[in-house]
């Protein structure tokens, strides 16, 4: 998994050349991965304001408006791929918009 961390942006209130600028590098980036015949899936995420966090509180949860933590970078999106090592993820990853940060994570494989 990608995970691409950025400061919060309410990008349906920034100008509308700043998105579009923002989406062209998705695009760009949707296009290669494409090309190189990488399957993916991905999304982008409401600001961490947004969020609501559960935490573990004796028998039950938790509950509260936020993020887990207070930072100046969130996670702002992400993008699953399907390759073949940790090498290959970072190539990849070297071709996606970069924010303030991308980090790269293997997921669990359920299936065994």
């Amino acid at each position: 998994m990608l995970m691409l961390f950025e400061p919060d942006t309410d990008w349906l209130s920034v100008p509308k050349d700043e998105l579009d600028a923002a989406l062209a590098e998705h695009s760009t980036f949707i296009a290669y991965l494409e090309q190189q015949g990488i399957p993916f899936s991905g999304a982008a995420l409401r600001p961490s304001s947004a969020a609501t966090t559960l935490r573990p509180d004796g028998d039950g949860a938790l509950v509260t408006d936020g993020p887990y933590v207070e930072l100046k970078e969130n996670l702002g999106g992400y993008y699953v791929i399907d390759v073949r090592d940790l090498d290959e993820a970072i190539e990849v990853a070297r071709k996606c918009p970069m924010g303030s940060g991308i980090e790269v994570r293997p997921i669990w494989d359920a299936a065994g």
